[in-house]
């Protein structure tokens, strides 16, 4: 017996398995879910799960899925079940080989540029004159950077040592942006104005634009041009079917 079909309750001969208990898991929200990974948690899932077969057999008992009710309720769920079956039968059709992909890659190499990006720390200070004598103890060796940055930045980012992490151009004001990305790697920048005060710049590290490869985003290209596929069956056959049925809106 495998660990999904250990049966952990019998209910009137219904067994609870291990499967069933994952499958109530899988119902929940994952922040809800951590709530019942203890052994404790999984008691009170197949307590309920106990509860909803006592319901159940009460149920076959009293013939409730006679009921009319229960029955327009069934007939609802299995045409909206059947709607569903439907459509993803038809698109289950659409294909996507690996030259479609590198097809549209080599007509779209645009779509796949991954710009120029630079890696920075900063300090945020009010007071240039202030932010000069900082630059003046980080050069002397009297200080690091980032001790620099957690004893006088008021940006949130002094608490990591200034460290603002790698970004593309169009992320940061444009004095900020000017100054790093033409910065050499290594170096502290003079004291530059912006909108938020005078920040001194030290640049990590640069990354220069390139092209991904297709190794790089095939999987992802292929998965997005099966949807597209998908959507273009959709599509014609709604089409096909619109023809075919009487269709008449009252918006």
């Amino acid at each position: 017996m495998t660990k999904e079909n250990k049966v952990l309750a019998v209910v009137e001969g219904r067994e609870i398995t291990q499967q069933d208990v994952d499958a109530l898991l899988g119902t929940l929200d994952p922040q809800r879910a951590m709530q019942f990974q203890s052994e404790e948690g999984k008691k009170t899932l197949v307590e309920e799960l106990v509860n909803q077969e006592l319901f159940f057999l009460k149920a076959k008992e009293n013939n409730l899925e006679e009921d009319q009710e229960f029955q327009q309720e069934l007939d609802k769920i299995k045409d909206n079940f059947l709607k569903q079956y439907a459509i993803n039968k038809t698109i289950r059709d659409a294909e996507v080989n690996p030259e479609d992909a590198k097809d549209f890659y080599e007509a779209n190499k645009g779509q796949f540029e991954a710009p120029e990006k630079v890696a920075c720390k900063h300090i945020l200070m009010d007071d240039e004159e202030a932010l000069a004598k900082v630059k003046s103890d980080i050069e002397a060796g009297n200080i690091t950077f980032e001790e620099a940055a957690k004893e006088n930045s008021k940006c949130p980012s002094k608490e990591q040592g200034g460290d603002l992490g790698s970004f593309p151009k169009g992320k940061m004001v444009p004095e900020f942006e000017e100054a790093a990305f033409n910065m050499d790697v290594g170096t502290i920048s003079a004291p530059v104005k912006t909108q938020f005060g005078v920040h001194l710049i030290k640049v990590e590290d640069k990354t220069e634009a390139s092209v991904k490869s297709f190794d790089e985003v095939k999987g992802q290209l292929m998965q997005n041009l099966l949807m597209q596929k998908q959507q273009e069956l959709y599509t014609s056959k709604v089409k096909e079917y619109k023809e075919q049925f009487n269709v008449e809106l009252n918006l």
